[in-house]
């Protein structure tokens, strides 16, 4: 039963126990202190090399007679073919072999061996080079010129073995042949190096005509900046200050647009700043920061600002300092050329230096990156260089066209089924106001109000007709207005204020009425107190208090019951010499519209008791205002007492302490609160009789 226990099913019939990997015990230090005797590492290292058995070397031969010599070279040749025949591939047992032949002052026998080894791989040039080299130094130079004419005739690609020709030609004199081991090796076009090469070694023996011919054919070959700069440094070294000039110059022309060009135009310049030649390098940096783009003219702006601050007055430091801020900015709008910030600064410095080829073409540039999505908050930021660039084109430049133009081309551009920029159409009408063309400004005014109308747009339209003086045009334009937001109180309002500065007092009415009749407003309040002003204005007293009753069916707001209250006080002071009974009868009125009002908020709103003691103070004030007419105690009386209460602060997680609010306790709440403290008492003695009956 306890195998059974404690076998594991992974295991088959074994055992835990049965499978245990047993480790040998540690062993215990019992005795730790240190011993008497210390051994260093560097005593068992020196045991180990002690011990270490010597190295078993082969006996040295020494060979007496020819017929040893023989043996020996028969053996070794016989060694070095066995393992040619099993590693044929391997080239450091051919080197070997060709070198032990050599040691043996068998050159012909070794020269088979070279010659057999470069039957198996002729590409590879080092063993060209150690053939060479044994034939060079046995002194065997027709054979060593055989080796490099075979080689290089091979190998054309591979420098070196030109280099080493040319070096043993050199060094035996041999000027002619080297040249033309140079003039084969230049028909192969090889790098800037080769070239550099075949013109030291012709300078070396003075042959400057020559050094100039091969010059021309190495920027012909390489036309680099750097090989230009090479040849009119040498034509500089030489004193032949034209030729140098001629050489930067026909580099210009050749490798204006190359990417290396900022090298060449910094070498000119440096040039003709030691030939004190001043304005020619200033013009030269000038033509270089015009053609160069700015990415790649860093190091130019700042060989630019220090050869002014050397050599240039301050307007031609200025001229630096700007250019060099121009750099910066073209070097963000390349990095990132929606940032609309950028274009602002840029377009400011071009406008501070007053070149008005220069400020059009940053404004073209800027307003040519349209924001990517068709979101006004994006356009924003973006519409503003249209408006600056449309402001410099008119003020600046005075340019009537073009501003006209510009004004078309941004109006075309804004995505006017998605959004508009009121202030773009509001600007172009006012332009074509000022050139005294009405009919223009009329035309793009009526462009804006079909295509994207707004509100702006509406009152500044009506605004220029009503200046001009042209009513029926206002009046159709408000229609429009009222057509496309029908709900706008301001525009109903203005529509019948325009009517009654005409004095026509019945279109106004009906203006109104028909305001008022709409199913929604953005601002009722409004349109109604603007139409009871009205009524009240023309003196219409019945049709004001009728409008107060049709308001008062819509809303029993608090503010609705003082106006009201107080239009029907007001009205005694409209009538000259009136008489005690008529102030008592406005007085009248108003308590009744007062009474109307808290009889409202007591019985169907008795949950806006503020609003009820708000409606009380108003109605003391009144009373107060009318003298001995007033009588102050029966509002007094109907006054609510202010008492702090405190209540629960409810949250999502549930109550959250307490909070102070006042309360208003009114005097006939005041009655009905003294019969519940009764009964509630009465109810109390009632169960404390029956506990005690019990």
């Amino acid at each position: 039963m306890a195998n059974a226990r404690e076998a594991d099913p992974n295991l088959g019939y074994l055992t835990r126990k049965e499978t245990e990997v047993k480790l040998p015990r540690p062993t215990r230090v019992k005795n730790k202190t240190p011993a008497q005797i210390q051994i260093t590492a560097e005593q068992i290292l020196r045991e180990a090399r002690e011990r270490q058995e010597a190295e078993i070397r082969p006996p040295k031969q020494k060979i007496t007679d020819s017929i040893e010599l023989g043996d020996y070279r028969l053996r070794k040749r016989k060694e070095y073919e066995d393992l040619i025949r099993r590693v044929r591939w391997n080239k450091s047992v051919w080197v070997k072999y060709a070198k032990w032949e050599e040691s043996q002052k068998d050159f012909a026998r070794s020269r088979s061996v070279w010659e057999r080894a470069l039957e198996v791989d002729y590409r590879d040039h080092t063993l060209w080079l150690k053939y060479a080299d044994f034939e060079m130094k046995n002194k065997f130079i027709n054979h060593a010129r055989n080796v490099w004419d075979r080689a290089t005739q091979l190998l054309p690609r591979v420098d070196q073995l030109w280099y080493k020709y040319i070096h043993m030609e050199e060094m035996l004199g041999n000027v002619a042949g080297s040249r033309q081991i140079f003039e084969r090796w230049m028909k192969w076009m090889p790098d800037q190096q080769g070239w550099l090469s075949y013109i030291k070694f012709e300078l070396r023996y003075n042959e400057v005509e020559r050094a100039r011919e091969i010059f021309e054919r190495f920027v012909e070959c390489h036309p680099k900046v750097s090989a230009w700069i090479r040849f009119a440094k040498f034509e500089m070294k030489n004193g032949e200050i034209a030729r140098a000039r001629n050489c930067y110059e026909r580099a210009v022309n050749k490798l204006g647009d190359d990417e290396e060009a900022e090298e060449l135009f910094v070498a000119f310049a440096e040039f003709e700043e030691k030939c004190k030649e001043t304005e020619r390098a200033r013009c030269i940096y000038k033509y270089a920061l015009d053609h160069i783009p700015k990415g790649r003219a860093e190091e130019l702006y700042r060989k630019f600002v220090a050869f002014e601050k050397q050599y240039g007055d301050r307007e031609g430091i200025e001229d630096a300092i700007v250019g060099k801020r121009r750099f910066q900015y073209e070097d963000e709008v390349r990095k990132n050329p929606l940032n609309y910030d950028v274009w602002f600064d840029y377009i400011r410095l071009e406008e501070s230096c007053g070149d008005r080829q220069r400020i059009e073409d940053v404004y073209e540039r800027a307003i040519a990156n349209i924001p990517p999505a068709q979101e006004k908050r994006y356009w924003q930021r973006y519409i503003y260089l249209w408006i600056n660039y449309v402001l410099y084109e008119e003020l600046d430049t005075q340019d009537v066209d073009r501003t006209r133009d510009v004004y078309s081309l941004c109006l075309k551009t804004i995505p006017h089924e998605k959004f508009s920029f009121a202030k773009i159409w509001l600007m172009a009408a006012q332009f074509e106001i000022r050139q005294l063309n009405i009919d223009r400004a009329r035309r793009i005014l009526g462009s804006a109000i079909g295509m994207a109308p707004k509100d702006k747009i509406f009152k500044k339209y009506i605004e220029i007709e009503l200046q001009l003086g042209n009513i029926e045009r206002c009046r159709k334009l408000y229609q429009k207005y009222l057509e496309w937001s029908p709900e706008n109180c301001y525009a109903w309002s203005k529509y019948a204020e325009l009517e009654k500065s005409l004095a026509e007092t019945e279109r106004a009415r009906a203006l109104f009425e028909l305001a008022i009749d709409q199913p929604a407003l953005d601002m009722p309040e409004l349109l109604w107190k603007a139409y009871i002003d009205f009524e009240i204005s023309e003196s219409e007293y019945e049709r004001t208090r009728a409008l107060y009753e049709r308001l008062l069916n819509r809303t029993k707001h608090l503010k609705v019951w003082i106006s009201f209250a107080k239009f029907e006080a007001s009205q005694e002071s409209d009538l000259p010499e009136r008489h005690h009974e008529d102030k008592s009868e406005c007085l009248q009125r108003a308590r009744a519209v007062f009474e109307r009002a808290l009889s409202y908020f007591r019985t169907s709103a008795p949950e806006l008791k503020e609003e009820r003691a708000m409606l009380l103070e108003e109605w003391l004030n009144l009373e107060s205002s009318f003298g001995e007419l007033g009588d102050v105690d029966l509002v007094r009386a109907k006054l609510p007492k202010k008492l702090k209460k405190r209540r629960h602060i409810e949250t999502e997680d549930g109550p959250a302490g307490y909070e102070e609010y006042i309360d208003y306790l009114f005097p006939e709440e005041t009655q009905t609160t003294n019969l519940k403290i009764l009964e509630a008492a009465y109810k109390w003695k009632k169960q404390k009789v029956t506990s005690d009956d019990d």
